[in-house]
Parts: structure tokens; sequence; C-alpha cells
């Protein structure tokens, strides 16, 4: 029997969560490393109040790794439940909770998501992308309507978010963290790596601006695939074509080589374009249908798995 593939997936948010309910239907050895810089809604609390890392991301992945069975539903809405109130609880997510609740009994940020993944029966690990809490920091322009090429610097990953300016680049604070080693095992180890889809800016772009990773990613003997958004993000990559995207990623991590591009075939404008600055990176494209018929820019899991296997299997 044919071994199935080791896949590393890096990102966060729901385009993390999209890739991960596609790829633990095409691997039993799957590993999210997750960004780290979270600094708004519960996450932000928790952080900003006990010094942890933002949960949130994290948390997602492991909900989407859940199982399709009834013990995998039902965790997986346990831990992405908010409590509703007029107090200090509201907003608050159960699996947040649960997940800080561990690291202060263990003491380990590890070791606490490797027990919520044993108790969700997780097909999957999920590791942070570094150990300690980051902050994204971005130049953008057009902030001031006075001086609309005038650069300002803002912080904060929600911030970053929601720019009504135009992000130029992005940073990490400290600019130099201690990368995961468990990441970087996994990196080392695995056949293919998935990156993306997620927010570019603050979800895809963060995990190759821990030194130690990138460096991991540009070694690595694994294949990387690339997800592609299906469009642009309001605040992060306005006017972004899918080439834009290419270009943005290969400015940050310039030594990074992919291999495949995947794209939605309703979000590619000039297709012969987006294979030449793929080209340009060392990558092939594949076109195919992966956008969710229901939800407005999102991936849809059960086309990814269709289209993951044939590529990574």
């Amino acid at each position: 029997m044919t071994r199935s593939p080791s896949v590393v997936a890096l990102g966060g948010g729901h385009g993390l969560a999209a890739s991960l309910s596609a790829l633990r239907h095409v691997t039993d050895h799957l590993t999210a490393i997750v960004t780290v810089a979270d600094n708004g809604g519960s996450s932000g609390r928790l952080r900003q109040e006990l010094g942890v890392l933002p949960p949130g991301d994290l948390r997602m992945a492991l909900a989407a790794l859940c199982r399709d069975d009834e013990w995998g539903r039902t965790w997986a809405d346990v831990l992405q439940h908010r409590f509703r109130s007029n107090g200090e609880l509201h907003d608050h997510a159960v699996g947040n909770l649960l997940i800080v609740a561990l690291w202060e009994l263990l003491g380990e940020a590890v070791d606490g998501l490797d027990w919520v993944g044993r108790l969700l029966g997780a097909q999957g690990r999920v590791l942070p992308m570094s150990a300690v809490p980051l902050d994204i920091t971005a130049r953008v322009i057009g902030l001031d309507p006075e001086h609309p090429e005038a650069m300002t610097e803002i912080r904060g990953q929600a911030e970053v978010a929601t720019t009504e300016g135009h992000v130029v680049d992005v940073a990490l604070d400290p600019a130099d963290p201690p990368a995961c080693p468990e990441a970087l095992v996994a990196v080392a180890e695995a056949d293919w790596v998935v990156v993306g889809p997620g927010s570019w800016f603050t979800s895809v772009i963060p995990n190759l601006l821990v030194p130690a990773l990138c460096r991991g990613l540009e070694q690595t003997s694994a294949r990387r695939l690339l997800t592609l958004n299906l469009g642009e993000q309001k605040g992060e990559t306005d006017g972004f074509s899918p080439e834009t995207h290419l270009e943005v990623l290969a400015a940050h991590a310039p030594d990074l080589r992919i291999d495949v591009v995947l794209a939605d075939e309703g979000h590619v404008p000039d297709p012969e374009s987006l294979r030449r600055t793929a080209e340009s990176l060392g990558a092939e494209v594949v076109i195919a249908d992966i956008a969710d018929d229901d939800q407005h820019l999102h991936h849809a899991p059960d086309k990814l798995t269709k289209v993951y296997r044939e590529l990574l299997v």
C-alpha cells in the first residue's frame, strides 16, 4: 500500500481552514503551521491580558481537522462556539479558552495544541509558526488624502487587514523571531508544502518572514504548491490581480521557489500573463474549479480535495 504524502500547510484564518478541510481527506500525514500575529477580537484580548500566543487561528485550524463523524462535528462546533453576553465573556470562543487553559497547565504551546488535537481526534497536527507573540507592521500609502503618495507605517494584524490605504509591504516585530522547532522538522520532512489561500499580507506572507522558517521552506526537498485567493480582499489587496499576488509574495521571499500555482478558473482574467509570472518563480499553473458556489470569494473544500488529490498523490 502506498504511503500518503507528508503535507505541511501554511497560513491562517478561513483560507487555511478551507485548505486543511480538504487536505485531511488526501493524506494521513498533515501538519498546519499557523500565523500567530492576531491582535483583534477574543485572541487579542487573551493575548493582552495573559501574554499568550493569540489562539484564534490555531483554534480554526484544529476545528478544520475534526472528522466528519458525530464526535468531530460536535467538537468543531464547541471549539468555534462564542459566548454572547453583556459581560467579560462576550465574544470569547470556547476553543480559545480551552487552548489557553492547556498552555497555562502545561507551560508549553505545542504540548497544549497536541492535547487539544488528541481530544478532538484531529486528523493532523497544528503548530504555531513561532512560540512568541508577533506583531505585523505595514508600510501603507494613500492614508493621507492630501498626500496620497506619502508612506505611513501601521501596526497590528487587525489594523493592516482593515486599512483604507494600499499596503506596500509588511514586516514582523520582532523582526527575527524564533521559529517553532517542530515546524522546522515538519517542513524538512514534507513531501509537499501548501501555501495559501488566505489574507495575503496578514496570514500567508507572515510565515515567510520568520527567517528560520523561510530558510527551511527554501531548502526543503518538498514540492511547493501555492493556492491563490479568488480575488481582491478589501483593505489588504484592493486592485490585486492573480499576478500581483505572486509578485508581492516573491518580493517578500525572493529566494523561495514555487513548483505549482493553483488558481480558480473563474478568477484568472489573463491566464497567459499568470503563466508568465508563475514561470518566473519556477512554477507551472494549474487552473481548476475550486470556488464555493454558495459563498462569495471562498474556496470549496470538496473541490480543493479533488484537485489536491490529483496533484499531491
